[in-house]
């Protein structure tokens, strides 16, 4: 019988579940979802690989709970740069921003990893859902800069901090020079 390390079996899995995320986060960074395997996860956390199995019944229930988890942390901070502005602009420019500084968070590359996956129907659903989130979190402020369809303005807004993600993430240009490149095209793109 495994050893329990916390006050309660109830404590004992959340902490495993945590590890668990934890080291699948790490492997997906590193790796991508290649790296995320059942053994890889029993070998990083210390557990049998049917150990894992308790915990998860597939990789893609993995990335989903990663989804859950991570997700709506990056859309927080994300959000809370966002009510530090004080008009539209000062927003735009802070969405902007805030996820191209999380670029390097092992959550952000999890997320990425997870994203550019091969995944079932289940955990793309709730990527999308994730990402409509963080759209819609900007919408308000492209309607009070004039936009018209701020809905689909805060779309391709998004498809300019994602090609710019990209671009940090291969390493083609410096970080700071794609961020100012982004932000300059954000705010000029969404004045009406």
């Amino acid at each position: 019988m495994p050893r329990i390390r916390a006050a309660s079996v109830a404590e004992h899995r959340s902490m495993q579940r945590a590890a668990l995320l934890d080291a699948a986060r790490s492997l997906l960074s590193e790796g991508g979802t290649e790296a995320l395997t059942f053994p890889a996860l029993a070998e990083r956390t210390g557990l049998a690989r049917s150990s894992v199995y308790e915990y998860f019944r597939s990789r893609a229930a993995v990335v989903e709970e990663l989804c859950e988890v991570d997700f709506p942390l990056w859309a927080a901070e994300v959000a809370a740069a966002m009510e530090l502005a004080d008009s539209p602009e000062g927003r735009v420019e802070a969405y902007v921003r805030r996820q191209l500084a999380l670029v390097g968070d092992r959550r952000h590359r999890a997320v990425v990893a997870i994203s550019a996956s091969e995944l079932d129907a289940g955990a793309r659903e709730k990527i999308r859902a994730a990402h409509g989130e963080l759209v819609a979190m900007i919408v308000e402020a492209l309607g009070e800069l004039g936009q018209a369809q701020p809905r689909l303005a805060a779309m391709l807004l998004q498809g300019v901090v994602d090609a710019a993600v990209r671009r940090i993430e291969i390493g083609a240009e410096d970080p700071a020079a794609v961020t100012e490149a982004a932000v300059r095209m954000a705010l000029r793109g969404v004045r009406g």
